[in-house]
């Protein structure tokens, strides 16, 4: 990894809150610190629009090969934590890292961060006048500078592993809206991602589609691809999720393994929570 400011490379994560070294980019084969680290730190971050403070000081790691589900109630703060980790919106508080080194402040280069971390959103955000083929294709051409052929040759196998090989060729309003989610997140994986931001993949979804959509994201986990998920599907999150985190109030409110969170929560607010959302039949 190419770094600027260099400190000790011993020196414990926790201590770097206000030091980190400047991010511009992953290579393979991270030194054994920086493999023996979180692979994502979130350490104090505040977000604030205008007077409205919605993340106060928000903490939350995330090992490499971990899904980390996000719950908690609308207006929690869980789509902005992912917009604030992907450079979409800037914090006003607190620090991110990425294997140990910064990605939020001054210095930043923003294109070697999303090269690394992607994000893929409920609505679908595909390029109407582009195949499915180009959509796909588009980024690791002009940002990793891949041959076209070579990122033709990725693309095709990517499609072909969802099962949509046969609608390369087809414009974005051809198809369903689970397959024009599947294609957003085989755009996302063509950049080939250390991070895969998802935030609520499924609510623009009819229901009949979900689940195709959740497939996508159950074989990902199984190759060990390290995600962080805002969802509201919370039958998902108990089956997929390494660590499940209850927002609240702009924090992680609790967390814990799927069985301890939805199984026997330590906190009121978040017994709560769940209480409506197995009365909703979502649980």
């Amino acid at each position: 990894m190419a770094l600027s400011n260099p400190v000790g490379d011993n020196e414990p994560a926790a201590n770097r809150a206000s030091g980190a070294r400047l991010y511009t980019g992953a290579i393979p084969g991270p030194p054994v610190e920086i493999a023996q680290m979180p692979l994502l730190e979130i350490n104090q971050v505040t977000k604030r629009f205008g007077p409205h403070e919605v993340l106060k000081g928000l903490n939350l790691n995330v090992e490499e090969h971990q899904v980390v589900c996000l719950i908690g109630p609308s207006g929690c703060g869980k789509s902005t934590l992912l917009r604030c980790i992907n450079g979409l919106e800037e914090i006003q508080g607190g620090e991110i890292c990425l294997h140990g080194d910064r990605v939020t402040g001054p210095g930043v280069d923003v294109n070697a961060l999303r090269r690394d971390v992607g994000i893929v959103f409920q609505a679908f955000n595909l390029f109407p006048h582009m195949t499915v083929l180009e959509n796909v294709t588009l980024a690791p051409i002009r940002v990793l500078g891949q041959p076209a052929g070579e990122a033709k040759e990725r693309a095709l196998a990517l499609l072909k592993r969802i099962g949509l090989e046969q609608k390369a060729m087809e414009y974005p309003d051809r198809l369903s809206g689970g397959q024009q989610q599947r294609v957003a997140i085989t755009r996302a994986l063509a950049m080939g991602p250390l991070v895969l931001l998802l935030d609520e993949i499924t609510s623009a979804l009819d229901p009949e589609l979900v689940s195709e959509v959740l497939n996508i994201v159950r074989e990902l986990a199984k190759e060990g691809m390290t995600m962080l998920l805002a969802t509201h599907e919370m039958g998902f999150a108990r089956e997929v999720a390494s660590k499940v985190c209850f927002l609240y109030g702009g924090v992680v409110h609790e967390e814990g393994p799927p069985e301890k969170i939805f199984g026997a929560p330590a906190e009121e607010r978040t017994r709560a929570f769940l209480k409506r959302i197995i009365e909703a039949g979502r649980l």
